[in-house]
C-alpha cells in the first residue's frame, strides 16, 4: 500500500457522529495519545478537533470510514493520514463482502462477485444477501444440508447471531429483522461450525513502522452471563506478513496466516477506494455437519478494534529498540470485579453505562 511519511501536527478521533460507549472511547483516547507520541506530535482533545482548521492531521476513526471522496478532501490519502479502514460503499466495511449472492438474488450499487472468487478458499460457506426475500431463499438452499447461522454484519463480538435449524426457526428471525438495514449494509448467512477455536491476524502501518501478527482469541462472560470477546494473545513481528510466515507456527496457524492474505489480496484487488492502515481478520477453525474440519475468515475489522491496544504497545516496543524484531502482545477485557497483573497498561477500569463493571488493559513481553 502507497506510504509516505508526513510530519503530523495533532492526532485527533473521528466518531463520525456516534459516540461510543465510555469503555470504548477511554480506549480510543489512549491509543490516540500513544500514537500521537509515536508521531512526535499532540493528541487533540474534542475542543481542539472540532474547531481546528488544521488540514495536517493524523485521525484515528472508530469505524472504517465510508466515501473516498469525502475524506480524501481530508486529506486521508494514503495510510500514513488515518489509523483504520476507507471503503466506498456501506456494505464493504462489514463482513457482507464475503460471500456470493444466491442465484437471481438482488444486489446494490458496487457489488461484485469478484471478492469471493478471488478469495477461493479464504472463505467459509454461505450466502449474502440485500434483502429479507432473497435471505429466506438463500436459508432455504443451506438448511436442505445442515444449520446455519444468521450474522448481522454491524454486530460485533459476536452478539446477534442465531443458529438456525429448521423453517420455522427461519420464518421467525428474519421476520424481526430491519429490511432497511439489510438493504444497505448486507446480511450474512454462513454454515455453522462447532469446536470453534477463533485465530486473529492482522498488520498495522504507523509512523513508518509496520508490524504484523497472528494468535487467538479468548471468550469470556459479559455482565449479562453472555459468551463475548475477551481478548487476544498475538505473536507480533516488524515488518509485513511474508516476515510473519518465517516464524514458527503450527499448520492451522499457518493457515490462518494464509487466508487472511488472500482475503486482503481479494479486498485490494474487487474492492475501489480500498485503503487501511490496521487490518485484523477473524479466522474460524472448527467442525462442520459432516465432521469435516474447516477453516476461513468469517469477519474482517478495517477500523480501532478489541486488539488495538496490543498492536500499539508492540509499535511502541519497535519504535524503543530498532533491533527488537519480536514481542508477545495480548488484550484483555474482564467484566466483573478485577485485580491488574503488575504489568498490565490500562485503558479503562469501571462501571460503564452500556456494559456495567469492565477493565480493559493490554500487556506485553519480549521472547
Amino acid at each position: 500500500m502507497p506510504s509516505r511519511t508526513p510530519r503530523k501536527t495533532g492526532v485527533a478521533l473521528m466518531n463520525g457522529g456516534v459516540e461510543p460507549p465510555e469503555h470504548e472511547l477511554a480506549v480510543h483516547q489512549g491509543l490516540a495519545i500513544r500514537i500521537a507520541t509515536l508521531l512526535g506530535t499532540r493528541f487533540l482533545d474534542e475542543d481542539e478537533s472540532l474547531h481546528t482548521t488544521d488540514s495536517n492531521l493524523y485521525y484515528l476513526p472508530t469505524q472504517t470510514l465510508i466515501d473516498s471522496n469525502r475524506y480524501r478532501a481530508m486529506g486521508i490519502l494514503t495510510v500514513d493520514d488515518f489509523f483504520g479502514g476507507l471503503v466506498d460503499r456501506p456494505f464493504m466495511a462489514t463482513k457482507a463482502i464475503s460471500h456470493v449472492l444466491p442465484e437471481q438474488a438482488a444486489a446494490v450499487e458496487g457489488w461484485t462477485p469478484d471478492f469471493a472468487r478471488v478469495a477461493g478458499d479464504a472463505l467459509l460457506e454461505g450466502f449474502t444477501v440485500f434483502n429479507l426475500a432473497d435471505a429466506l431463499v438463500a436459508g432455504q438452499l443451506m438448511l436442505q444440508t445442515a444449520p446455519l447461522r444468521i450474522k448481522p454484519v454491524r454486530a460485533t463480538a459476536g452478539r446477534g447471531q442465531v443458529v438456525i435449524h429448521d423453517r420455522n426457526e427461519l420464518d421467525l428471525v428474519l421476520s424481526q429483522m430491519d429490511e432497511e438495514e439489510v438493504t444497505v449494509w448486507g446480511l450474512v448467512l454462513e454454515e455453522n461450525l462447532s469446536d470453534v477455536q477463533t485465530y486473529s491476524v492482522g498488520q498495522v502501518q504507523v509512523a513508518g513502522i509496520t508490524a504484523s501478527y497472528f494468535g487467538k482469541q479468548s471468550l469470556t462472560r459479559d455482565n449479562d452471563g453472555i459468551e463475548v470477546y475477551g481478548g487476544s494473545e498475538l505473536v507480533v513481528t516488524r515488518g509485513d506478513y511474508s516476515q510473519l510466515l518465517q516464524l514458527d507456527m503450527d499448520a492451522a496457524t499457518r493457515l490462518a496466516v494464509q487466508q487472511a492474505q488472500r482475503y486482503e489480496q481479494a479486498a485490494v484487488q474487487t474492492l475501489d477506494g480500498f485503503l487501511a492502515s490496521r487490518r485484523n481478520y477473524d479466522i474460524a477453525r472448527g467442525t462442520a455437519h459432516d465432521g469435516r474440519v474447516r477453516s476461513g475468515v468469517m469477519e474482517q475489522s478495517w477500523r480501532v478494534g478489541g486488539a488495538s491496544s496490543a498492536e500499539v504497545l508492540a509499535l511502541e516496543a519497535f519504535a524503543a529498540d530498532p533491533k527488537l524484531n519480536q514481542v508477545i502482545a495480548s488484550t484483555h477485557e474482564i467484566f466483573g470485579d478485577c485485580v491488574l497483573p503488575a504489568d498490565a497498561t490500562l485503558f479503562y477500569q469501571g462501571n460503564d453505562a452500556a456494559v456495567g463493571p469492565i477493565s480493559k488493559y493490554a500487556r506485553i513481553r519480549t521472547l
